[in-house]
């Protein structure tokens, strides 16, 4: 039996899986609208679309790097019982080699990519069925060139740096100082990169933020501008400290900044190294997280029970 566009579209309202999985099942069962809708449920595609909309907040964070590829992932399940399986981390490492090998253009274009016969998508729903859990690929980043990876707390944060030098990149002493960058990246959690990566308008709302703080303070409100303008300056100083990665208190050195730990390292070694971009993931940031009220909903509970 022949089907259209349509009724693709009508099994996929009907069951909430994707196109693709529709239009399978379709031609699976010869266009029977019924047949195909038991054909998902039976391959678990019709559950998985069910749960698609609970929180998955836990997961991993994964990085690859190979032949001047880096690549770091987040992969996302609804508990970090899944997330420490097996099974999870060896699907968030094989989606860290395919973001680098095949170079997607975004996480749809990563779900269709394939590897040993199946797409990414195949493989997560793979995982669903065994864990029956929602599993997400949420976002990755790649670089090309002298890249150095950090994976921090087994897979709590993951850290890309790409670096511009003549030094090969398996040198030892670089690999060393690009890992100490990492990890300081771990670790403080920098926005830019540097002063002129800011933002005019992130700067503008700052200094905002600052004169309105000092007029509220009885001992600025009556100061002249020229002299709010130099504590305003003087402040800006202070916020690129702690938000530009080159202007930070090195970790391990509190003596000097990054940006002169690189230019220290560059010199031992003979060779100009400048850091051109970095990542960071950190596994659920910016996801709500569901809170479960275990005592109000024992108290729903009763409630039916007596009802």
């Amino acid at each position: 039996m022949a089907f259209t566009a349509k009724d693709v579209q009508a099994l996929r309202e009907k069951t909430g899986c994707g196109m693709m999985d529709c239009k399978k099942a379709l031609t699976e069962c010869n266009g029977d609208m019924e047949a195909a809708a038991d054909f998902l449920r039976e391959k678990g595609l019709a559950s998985q679309a069910k749960k698609a909309s609970r929180i998955a907040a836990e997961g991993t964070v994964c990085a690859y790097t190979k032949n001047g590829v880096g690549a770091v992932v987040e992969i996302n399940s609804e508990t970090d019982f899944v997330a420490n399986g097996d099974g999870f981390k060896a699907l968030a490492a094989e989606i860290a080699e395919i973001v680098a090998e095949q170079n997607p253009a975004d996480v749809d274009a990563l779900l269709a990519l394939k590897k040993d016969g199946k797409t990414v998508e195949e493989k997560v729903q793979e995982l669903f069925l065994a864990v029956r859990e929602n599993i997400k690929v949420r976002r990755f980043a790649r670089y090309e060139g002298k890249v150095v990876s950090y994976v921090h707390a087994g897979g709590k944060i993951g850290v890309l740096v790409n670096f511009d030098t003549a030094l090969d990149a398996d040198n030892a002493e670089f690999v060393q100082m690009g890992k100490n960058i990492a990890m300081q990246i771990a670790a403080m959690n920098p926005a830019y990169l540097d002063e002129a990566s800011v933002p005019a308008e992130v700067l503008e709302k700052e200094k905002e933020i600052l004169i309105a703080q000092m007029k509220e303070d009885p001992k600025m409100a009556n100061k002249p501008e020229a002299v709010l303008g130099k504590i305003v300056d003087g402040k800006i100083g202070k916020y690129y400290k702690e938000n530009c990665l080159i202007d930070q208190q090195f970790v391990m050195d509190g003596e000097i900044t990054v940006g002169k730990y690189v230019e220290n390292t560059a010199k031992a070694l003979g060779s100009d190294i400048k850091i051109v971009s970095f990542v960071r993931f950190e596994k659920g940031e910016g996801i709500e997280k569901r809170v479960d009220d275990f005592a109000a909903e024992i108290g729903r509970a009763s409630c039916r029970e007596r009802v």
